[in-house]
């Protein structure tokens, strides 16, 4: 059975009393939401909050992978990415006084002591396995030593080292755990990263070699104070192009969450390298993928301008990544018709007209897909199917591009570690 924690539950109010920037006009007639647009960002920010305070092990801090949406769930598996999204979520709910500041910071001392004891000399290289059991820190389901994995862990643990400045314990334990991450390693000889390694194995064949989620993943790697890789990294890794209707952006064939993750602690506004402004392209991939949902309502009654979203999710039939364009313009994955909340949530900061009315929508017109966690990870109104679970990353990228949106609070925290700033100097990122 798994540990839920004994310190007091959040309380669920109807709406937050955030200090948001949103417009104090009247909201918008027929998406059946009643509430602020403000309203609805702090209500998902404090259910997902909820989910990462509950759904850990309160003695080791690790967060679950996914849990029942309703709660009462007793699955024992944690991911290190959802660690990596939950210490940052500790942070907004320490900002926003979810708990206790007392209590919030024991339990990231407790994740931290914990990271660095009993889970990263388990792993290899300082690198952590991708899945492990959350109340001894075992490998599960056989899973590899991950590179992004472990990435989005340490962009939690460094946001840790700058909200918890002044804590006696957390900056020094999220420094050793940062120092300890052999980057070079994870080259395996080559010019990019690799995007894993197993026992029984050796490293995984892939490697990071073009333009995804991987931004995170470099910047921390070229800004080791320890181990770190040559800065020449950074143009190690290509820049595919993909254009659809008239718009034209840097992707592969990827979910939309490719265009989000690196961007929610890394503030890559008004910025360029030798390549690109990342930020605008995120606001042109999430354009392109509105339309791309709107071109299959033909196909599927459902996606319409109140309605759309797709990214890497649970399906009826299991988890699968999937939603478009493609390169060629078509799907991605087995398309049928669902939802994926987190799609519009986390890219609130780059088109939020739009992606603020499709939660507004989905809010009020299918109370299904809201629980005690927030949103379902997917639904289909087609089929009338229902996620019975929540994923900790799905939930985490939705707060954290809710708080960027309202008070840049993440982007703003985690850019004053000099490893965010000593990572973007190194890959020669101007004003732009």
């Amino acid at each position: 059975m798994a540990v839920i924690s004994s310190l007091p539950s959040v309380a669920i109010f109807p709406f937050g009393c955030g200090s948001g920037s949103s417009s104090p006009s009247p909201p918008p007639t027929g998406d059946g939401y009643p509430g602020t647009d403000d309203q609805l960002l702090e209500e998902i920010e404090k259910t997902a909050f909820l989910f990462f305070w509950e759904q850990a092990n309160p003695t080791t801090g690790q967060v679950k992978d996914r849990a029942f949406a309703a709660g009462n769930d007793t699955r024992t598996v944690s991911s290190i990415a959802a660690t990596g999204f939950g210490l940052t979520a500790l942070c907004i709910g320490d900002q926003r006084g979810y708990q206790p500041s007392s209590a919030v910071a024991a339990r990231v001392q407790a994740t931290l002591t914990f990271l660095l004891n009993q889970m990263q000399p388990q792993g290899m290289n300082g690198f952590f396995y991708h899945f492990v059991d959350m109340t001894t820190g075992a490998r599960a389901f056989n899973s590899e030593v991950s590179s992004i994995d472990t990435a989005i862990l340490l962009c939690g643990v460094l946001m840790c080292r700058q909200h918890f400045s002044q804590d006696p314990q957390i900056p020094g334990l999220a420094t050793q755990l940062y120092n300890n991450v052999n980057f070079a390693w994870m080259l395996n000889g080559g010019t990019t990263l690799s995007m894993g390694w197993t026992p029984e194995n050796g490293f995984l064949a892939a490697r990071w070699n073009a333009y995804c989620e991987l931004m995170m993943l470099y910047l921390l790697a070229m800004a080791s104070p320890t181990f770190p890789i040559p800065a020449a990294g950074w143009a190690a890794w290509s820049r595919p192009m993909i254009q659809y209707q008239g718009l034209s952006y840097i992707s592969g064939s990827d979910p939309l969450f490719v265009h989000q993750y690196s961007h929610a602690w890394f503030d890559f506004r008004s910025k360029k390298d030798a390549f690109a402004n990342y930020f605008q392209n995120s606001i042109t991939a999430t354009q392109a993928h509105r339309l791309f949902c709107l071109s299959l309502a033909g196909q599927f009654s459902d996606y319409s301008a109140d309605l759309w979203g797709i990214t890497a999710s649970d399906s009826k039939n299991g988890y699968v990544a999937w939603g478009g364009p493609s390169a060629q313009g078509t799907p991605i994955g087995p398309v049928d018709g669902s939802i994926v909340p987190c799609a519009t949530a986390g890219s609130l900061p780059f088109d939020f007209a739009d992606t603020i009315h499709v939660l507004r929508w989905i809010r009020g017109h299918y109370p299904n897909a809201w629980q005690r966690y927030g949103y379902v990870d997917a639904f289909n109104p087609l089929t009338g199917w229902y996620d019975p679970d929540v994923i900790g990353i799905d939930l985490g990228i939705s707060a954290l591009m809710a708080e960027n949106l309202r008070t840049q609070f993440v982007w703003n925290t985690f850019m004053k570690d000099p490893a965010a700033q000593n990572g973007m100097n190194l890959a020669g990122f101007q004003p732009g």
